[in-house]
């Protein structure tokens, strides 16, 4: 949490693993300090794939406005840097109305770049993006792999290299630079004038496990089938590179079953949440809260910062 002399707008900052009960959390919040959310999911921002990235049903973005969530085609380019400019300047309004503006979301880079900011980039030019998205058609994941570990071989030791989105990114950062990624990334965190608060609901790994097998399960019941059918039938885009549209796409190029392609997806996801476990752990900041105490104990940590 950070603090001043004068009494500053707040941050509160929803994350952690996937299914570990986010949503209902920060729109608890959000109900109680009546404001509004802003999304840091880097798949709910696309309107044509609610069931895969378990986007806020259209009943709770009815009890608190969600922001940044369904807003792109699926073809758009959006990153960490944009979502950090986006969002700052969408907690300005928010704060015109309340001194309490909640963030919710599982896309760790987006938390980051929010909450710490991220390095000056430039910006990647049509022709670059363009080059580097059909690097990746024509010769898949690891010709991208192979010309990053060419252009930022240090990077490319650390980059996690299922996420090609984080490493589409890099090669795209390399050559409109005309240097390596690692170079321009400093680290420093850059100073917010508001103050933030984290929390994270900290599940037993075996309850976490099982609920995110139960909404696996869920997401079969509502359609994830279909609504992958129709967003493969419009591209193979980058947005749907990601866990439940990936295993959907092999079992309709029938390398594998029905079944197997939902037990993966279990299987992926379940990997998924204990990245983003690890990546949580290194948080000092972060509050973690039990679960059956989390509304009202982050309630609390909330009212004592606005007094203070």
């Amino acid at each position: 949490m950070t603090s001043g002399d004068e009494k500053r707008d707040l941050l509160v900052v929803v994350t952690g693993p996937t299914a570990s009960g986010k949503t209902a959390l920060a729109i608890e919040l959000a109900e109680y300090f009546d404001t509004e959310i802003i999304s840091a999911d880097s798949r709910q921002l696309y309107r044509d794939i609610p069931i895969g990235t378990a986007a806020p049903t259209a009943c709770e973005r009815s009890r608190v406005f969600h922001h940044l969530v369904g807003v792109l085609v699926l073809d758009e380019y959006y990153s960490a840097a944009l979502f950090e400019a986006d969002a700052l300047a969408i907690l300005q309004g928010i704060w015109k109305k309340s001194r309490v503006a909640v963030v919710c979301g599982g896309s760790m880079m987006y938390v980051d770049a929010l909450c710490r900011g991220i390095d000056e980039m430039p910006s990647v030019s049509d022709a670059v993006r363009t080059y580097v998205l059909r690097l990746l058609a024509e010769h898949g994941p690891a010709g991208v792999l192979a010309q990053l570990q060419i252009l930022d071989p240090d990077y490319y030791e650390t980059v996690d290299r299922d996420n090609m989105r984080r490493v589409v990114h890099a090669v795209e950062i390399c050559l409109e630079a005309g240097t390596s990624y690692s170079r321009l990334r400093t680290g420093q965190a850059k100073k917010r004038d508001f103050s933030i608060i984290k929390f994270a609901i900290d599940r037993p790994r075996e309850d976490l496990f099982a609920r995110i097998n139960s909404r696996v399960d869920t997401m079969m019941s509502l359609g994830l089938e279909e609504e992958a059918r129709r967003a493969f039938s419009m591209g193979n885009y980058n947005s749907l590179n990601t866990v439940g549209y990936k295993e959907m796409a092999a079992y309709f190029a029938g390398k594998m079953t029905k079944d197997e392609a939902v037990a993966r997806i279990g299987k992926n996801t379940r990997v998924y949440a204990k990245k983003q476990l690890t990546w949580l752990k290194r948080d000092s900041d972060l509050i973690w809260l039990q679960p059956d105490e989390a509304v009202g104990k982050a309630r609390l940590i909330i009212e004592k910062c606005l007094r203070s």
